[in-house]
């Protein structure tokens, strides 16, 4: 049971960085998108 717990750790954190990864890109490009539609600089 040990080893299945210490896979299951060491798998979960790179499933994780993709999520939270995804998120901030989504909401970059929505923010660029809003941006450009409005006619101002992201920056």
């Amino acid at each position: 049971m040990t080893t299945f717990w210490l896979t299951f750790y060491i798998l979960i954190w790179p499933a994780l960085s993709a999520i939270i990864l995804s998120v901030i890109v989504r909401g970059f490009f929505r923010d660029l998108n809003a941006a450009r539609k409005a006619g101002v600089d992201i920056v």
